[in-house]
């Protein structure tokens, strides 16, 4: 009998999300825009904190690109990348004829490592190009290394967009994610904590930069009576259905983030007496993550040669989906040419590292089944 499949990270409703949806068609609110975009705004507004203004977008991917915009990048320019993320990070860079400068990561938090990010700073300087942008990922929910980046990033006055797309709900120093960074940067995707369908959101410091956003989201149209455009604008607003899902997942983010949580530290037991596997978790009491995917590496010099490869095998012959760690970008033949600052960090994460089944709706039956499918390996 072939059992059900668990799944890496799937959509988890609260149960409200429908009646957001509802009200939408019976008041024929279906566009681009109605009250669900407003108040999902407003709740994620009151949500981040730190006088913050959100707007709402159809994907994380399309808030990077607006954000890149407004912090003046264009073609020939260059933008420092994290290279251990998602593509969603740095193809917004190419949307806009610039160049991902592809830079290392560091073990205490798998993100951004400070001093690959001076060297590569520094040294296109030198070369007589000054980065536009730092773009900085929280991976996996885990806060990157912000008091390090932010205070280079200041000093040599380049701005950072801070890609918090896994990171909804994460904490440094008590402080949300997003809210850091000159733009902050949420996904909602069908995988993420909580989700909109699709969907995504810039978090902005001031109203101004947010009516901004939405001129650009919204095709770019001039205030008049007809249809005139000056500048290049993009159809990138969230529907107010799509609103209306992320309404009714707003009232259920604090507990799916909770649960979350909870599967990293079922994971840290299962592996607390297995050599050669680490459980990614907080180095230091200031940093709070999400824990969006719980994720391990498997060191085969340590477990008798058995491999992320071994397990993920394992455990897709016992319909348990786990999925190895983003391959970096400056390995990929789409970036294969852009320059790369560092060591070899995230090639070794990526290839020791797996993620784990992390949903927030994996039931006691499912956690007894992953727990049986890993013990069998070790």
């Amino acid at each position: 009998m072939i059992k059900d499949k668990i799944w890496l990270s799937s959509p988890h409703m609260g149960g409200t999300e429908r009646n957001y949806v509802t009200e939408a068609f019976d008041t024929n609110w279906v566009a681009p825009l109605g009250p669900n975009v407003t108040g999902f705004e407003k709740d994620l507004e009151v949500y981040q904190r730190e006088n913050t203004h959100v707007a709402a977008l159809s994907s994380g991917t399309a808030a990077i690109h607006l954000a890149l915009i407004q912090a003046g990048v264009g073609p020939g320019d260059e933008v420092i990348c994290q290279s251990f993320t998602f593509c969603g990070t740095t193809n917004p860079v190419q949307y806009l004829g610039a160049t991902p400068i592809l830079v290392d990561s560091e073990y205490d938090t798998w993100n951004m490592c400070p001093n690959a990010l001076k060297e590569a700073v520094e040294d296109r300087i030198a070369k007589g190009k000054k980065p536009k942008a730092i773009l900085a990922v929280h991976l996996y929910g885990m806060p990157y290394k912000i008091d390090e980046i932010h205070a280079f990033a200041k000093a040599k006055q380049i701005p950072v967009i801070e890609d918090s797309a896994e990171a909804l709900g994460s904490t440094y120093k008590g402080r949300k994610c997003g809210t850091f960074g000159d733009y902050g940067i949420l996904s909602f995707n069908g995988n993420k904590i909580i989700t909109t369908s699709g969907g995504g959101a810039m978090v902005c410091h001031s109203k101004a930069v947010k009516e901004k956003t939405i001129f650009l989201a919204t095709q770019a149209r001039d205030n008049a009576p007809h249809y005139q455009h000056s500048e290049v604008g993009y159809n990138y607003r969230l529907s107010n259905i799509s609103a209306g899902i992320g309404r009714g997942q707003m009232e259920v983010l604090d507990k799916h983030i909770d649960l979350r949580r909870k599967m990293n530290h079922f994971y840290q037991d299962i592996f607390e007496h297995i050599d050669g596997v680490t459980v990614q978790k907080e180095k230091a009491n200031h940093i709070f993550s999400n824990h969006w995917l719980s994720a391990i590496l498997v060191d085969p010099a340590k477990t008798g040669g058995i491999t992320r490869e071994n397990l993920r095998l394992a455990l897709e012959a016992d319909h348990i989906e786990s999925r190895p760690l983003w391959k970096p970008m400056h390995l990929q033949p789409l970036c294969k040419d852009f320059p790369y600052y560092g060591s070899n960090v995230c090639e070794t994460l990526f290839e020791n590292g797996l993620c784990l089944p992390s949903g927030s709706n994996l039931t006691d039956q499912d956690r007894n089944r992953i727990k049986k499918s890993i013990l069998k390996v070790f």
